[in-house]
C-alpha cells in the first residue's frame, strides 16, 4: 500500500494534534473481515473463484459494470450497489474509455417541473428514509400502502402500473388501494389494479399517441438523435394519451400555469429550445434530427469533480454516517435467510429469488396468443437434484410455499442453478382464449401471482427497496394436477 495510505497520522486541527486514519486503511480493515475464505460459507462462491474474479478485474481493465433489480430488489441494495461503486472507483475506469461513460447529451430544458419541490420533508418516508426516494419526491410501494391503509391517502392517480401484480404482498397492496377514498387508474386493458379503481380512464398505446424523445441512452450516436414519435393509426374511442390526461387534469387543478396552460406543444417547445430544433422540423422528419456530439471522458477533471459534499468520491462518506448508516460498505444477512432465521430453515430449505419472463413485459402481454404460445404457463426453474429429492419431474405443477402463503407453477430443470436456488416468475394473471388458457386470480387459491407471497419488509433502510429477490421458499408437488 502507497506511503500514506495505511497505519495512523497525526494531524494538526484547531485545538491541537489529532490522531486520524486514512480512509483507505479502514476500507482495507473491512474487506478483511469479509475475506474470500470467510465470505465463502455465506455466498457460496469459493474463495479461490472470489480471488480471481478481483484478479481479472484489475488485470482486464479497463472495465465496466451493470446493475439493475437483480442486485436492488433486497433488503442490502444500498450497500451492495455502493461496495460495487467503490470498487469500481478503485479501479480507476469511471468515465474512461472503456469503462462507464456518461455520453455527451443534447442540450434541453427539462420537462414541465415537480409540483412537490424536491426535498420536501412532507413526502411519504421522509421520516423514514430521508436518504431514500423520499429526498427527490418519489414514495416507494410500501410506504404508499402503510400511509392509504393509515388513512393518509385520500385520492390516487396511475398510469399503467398494475401495482398490486407489480409489487410485493399483492393482498396488502388490494387493501390499500380499497382504503383511499378516490382512485383513478389509466390503462389500455383491465387488469387487477384497474378493477380497484373507482374510475378507469382509456389511454393510448405508443403507436396512437406523439411523443418527444430527446437522446436515446444505448451509444453516443443513439444520444445525438431527437425525435417525435409519429403516430401510425388513430386513438380508439375517448382514449387519450398520458400526457393529455396529466395536462387537462393539472388545469382543473388550478395548476396550468406549471403545465403551459395545457398546450403540450408548447412544453415540447420549451424542452427543444436549448437544443436548436423546432417542433417543425420534427414534424418534417419523422425519423428525427441528430445534433453533433462529441464524448468527453473523465469529466469530472472539467466541472470542479463530483455531485457530493466534498466534490470527490467518498469511499466513507459523511452523509451516511450522520444519518446513523455504515459510512463505508457493510454486508447485511437479508433477515429471512436460512442464516438469519434457522426457526424458518427447516420448512422453508430453499433460497427463492425471481425474475421476469423475457416473451412479456412485467405483467401484461399474456393475452397476446403469438407471445403466450411461447410460454404457457408459469414456471419455476429448479435444479435437477432438488427436484429428484421431491419428486418432481419436469413441467409438473408445483406449489412455492413461503411465509406467507403459496402459489402455482410448471417446473423447469435448470442445472445452471445452485441446488439451494429456486428462480419464479412475477406477473400471471391474465388469460389468453385465443390459445384456450385460463388466467389465474391475483390472490387466493389457485394463483400463480408469485409476488402475493413476496413481503415488501424488510426493506432496505436506506432505499426502502423490498426484498423481493431473498427470500424462502419450499417446493412441493400438486397431486392431482
Amino acid at each position: 500500500m502507497r506511503h500514506g495510505l495505511s497505519g495512523s497520522h497525526e494531524v494538526q486541527a484547531a485545538d491541537g494534534p489529532l490522531a486520524c486514519r486514512p480512509v483507505f486503511a479502514v476500507l482495507a480493515q473491512e474487506c478483511a473481515r469479509m475475506a474470500p475464505d470467510i465470505a465463502e460459507p455465506i455466498t457460496g462462491v469459493p474463495a479461490a473463484q472470489a480471488e480471481a474474479a478481483a484478479r481479472t478485474l484489475w488485470e482486464s481493465r479497463p472495465v465496466a459494470f451493470y446493475t439493475w433489480s437483480g442486485l436492488e430488489q433486497h433488503s442490502n441494495a444500498t450497500q451492495a450497489v455502493r461496495a460495487i461503486d467503490v470498487l469500481y472507483a478503485l479501479t480507476g475506469c469511471l468515465d474512461a474509455p472503456g469503462g462507464n461513460v456518461l455520453f455527451a447529451s443534447v442540450p434541453a430544458n427539462p420537462a414541465a417541473p415537480m409540483v412537490a419541490p424536491e426535498g420536501d420533508a412532507g413526502t411519504i418516508g421522509a421520516a423514514d428514509r430521508p436518504l431514500g426516494p423520499a429526498r427527490f419526491g418519489f414514495v416507494t410501494g410500501s410506504d404508499l400502502y402503510r400511509a392509504a391503509l393509515a388513512g393518509q391517502v385520500h385520492a390516487l392517480v396511475t398510469f399503467g402500473a398494475n401495482l398490486v401484480m407489480a409489487h410485493g404482498d399483492s393482498a396488502r397492496g388490494r387493501d390499500a388501494l380499497a382504503a383511499i377514498d378516490f382512485v383513478v387508474h389509466a390503462d389500455l386493458f383491465m387488469n387487477p389494479t384497474a378493477e380497484l379503481a373507482d374510475i378507469v380512464l382509456p389511454v393510448t398505446s405508443a403507436f396512437e399517441a406523439e411523443a418527444l424523445r430527446i437522446g436515446f441512452e444505448t451509444s453516443q450516436d443513439a444520444q445525438s438523435l431527437v425525435q417525435l414519435r409519429t403516430p401510425v393509426a388513430a386513438p380508439r374511442g375517448e382514449a387519450r394519451s398520458d400526457l393529455q390526461i396529466i395536462f387537462a387534469l393539472a388545469e382543473r387543478l388550478g395548476l396550468g400555469e406549471q403545465f403551459f396552460g395545457g398546450d403540450i406543444d408548447a412544453a415540447f417547445r420549451h424542452q427543444l429550445e436549448p437544443s436548436g430544433i423546432t417542433l417543425e422540423q420534427l414534424r418534417d422528419n419523422p425519423a428525427g434530427v441528430r445534433v453533433p456530439l462529441i464524448t468527453g471522458y473523465r469529466k469530472y477533471r472539467e466541472t470542479g469533480g463530483f455531485r457530493a459534499p466534498t466534490r470527490k468520491i467518498e469511499l466513507y462518506s459523511e452523509t451516511l454516517h450522520a444519518a446513523g448508516q455504515p459510512p463505508l460498505p457493510a454486508f447485511a444477512e437479508p433477515e429471512t435467510s436460512p442464516r438469519s432465521r434457522p426457526d424458518l430453515a427447516g420448512r422453508f430449505p430453499l433460497i427463492l429469488t425471481c425474475a421476469k419472463s423475457l416473451w412479456f413485459c412485467e405483467s401484461q402481454d399474456r393475452g397476446i396468443a403469438g407471445l403466450r404460445k411461447s410460454a404457457p404457463d408459469p414456471q419455476v426453474e429448479i435444479h435437477p437434484d432438488t427436484a429428484l429429492a421431491r419428486s418432481i419431474a419436469a413441467g409438473e405443477w408445483v406449489s412455492i410455499a413461503t411465509p406467507t402463503g403459496a402459489v402455482r407453477a410448471r417446473a423447469k430443470l435448470n442445472a445452471n442453478l445452485d441446488p439451494s436456488v429456486v428462480c419464479g416468475q412475477h406477473g400471471w394473471w391474465q388469460a389468453c382464449p385465443e390459445l384456450g388458457l385460463a388466467g389465474y386470480p391475483p390472490y387466493g387459491p389457485g394463483s400463480a401471482n408469485l409476488n402475493l407471497v413476496l413481503p415488501q419488509e424488510p426493506s432496505d433502510p436506506i432505499s426502502g427497496s423490498s426484498p423481493l429477490r431473498a427470500s424462502v421458499c419450499e417446493v412441493t408437488l400438486l397431486h392431482g394436477e
